[in-house]
């Protein structure tokens, strides 16, 4: 039986706007994926929209947000060689994964939100049922989706993501390009909150697995994991 493969698309942006503030993939929603899907002895491939090293947001080092596996992937070469030297995505072959995972990060609402080849290819994917997970900002990514008869992609679709309620907690709303919780409502979807912030919310929809937050990624990673498990 094939290795089942997995991709991993993380953000180049590492700015927040014309704030200043530096951005970029959240540590824990990078690590801890990245070793679930090892774990369950999955091949893992990480690309980005400018390739070579994927930036970590410097928010997420703190100590109130390190994990056992971003201290784990602190000391692993072979994970620090993976987001040093992620693939370009639009050189990749995106039919050849079983399942792709999109950490969050603010830097994906600059770079990946307006990349037509992600976009197109999420189309793709849900199109041909392949699962797509993402966590905390990523589902932003999913705000010009659109089905093959020209609807919005989420339209009638349960999802989540981060807040505006989580972003206002951070006093970073003002500083974002846009609302995803305001843009996937627009488009149609329909999107839950978990009771509390910060409380692990894993919603799935057909082929479209999505996560509200950093406490979510962990549920989201093993959601897609029993998934692809499924369609062996």
């Amino acid at each position: 039986m094939a290795q089942t493969r997995v991709l991993m698309v993380l953000t180049s942006h590492d700015t927040m706007g014309v704030s200043g503030k530096r951005t970029g993939n959240w540590f824990d929603e990078v690590a801890t994926p990245l070793y679930k899907f090892k774990d369950a002895a999955f091949d893992v491939t990480l690309a980005s929209p400018s390739g070579g090293a994927a930036p970590i947001d410097p928010f997420s080092y703190e100590d109130l947000f390190m994990t056992d596996n971003t201290h784990k992937f602190l000391a692993d070469e072979g994970a620090q060689r993976m987001l040093a030297n992620t693939l370009r995505f639009s050189e990749i072959d995106t039919h050849g994964y079983d399942g792709v995972f999109f950490p969050g990060g603010y830097g994906q609402l600059w770079d990946l939100a307006s990349n037509s080849k992600v976009i197109r290819s999420i189309e793709s994917w849900i199109e041909r049922k392949t699962p797509v997970a993402m966590v905390c900002h990523a589902p932003a990514i999913l705000r010009d989706a659109k089905k093959r008869n020209g609807e919005q992609l989420v339209k009638g679709m349960n999802v989540t993501g981060f807040t505006d309620a989580e972003d206002d907690e951070l006093d970073l709303s003002r500083h974002l390009l846009f609302s995803l919780e305001r843009a996937l409502v627009m488009n149609g979807a329909n999107f839950t909150r978990s009771n509390r912030n910060w409380s692990p919310n894993v919603v799935q929809d057909g082929a479209l697995l999505t996560g509200q937050n950093p406490a979510s990624a962990a549920p989201l990673a093993d959601t897609l994991i029993g998934r692809l498990r499924d369609l062996k």
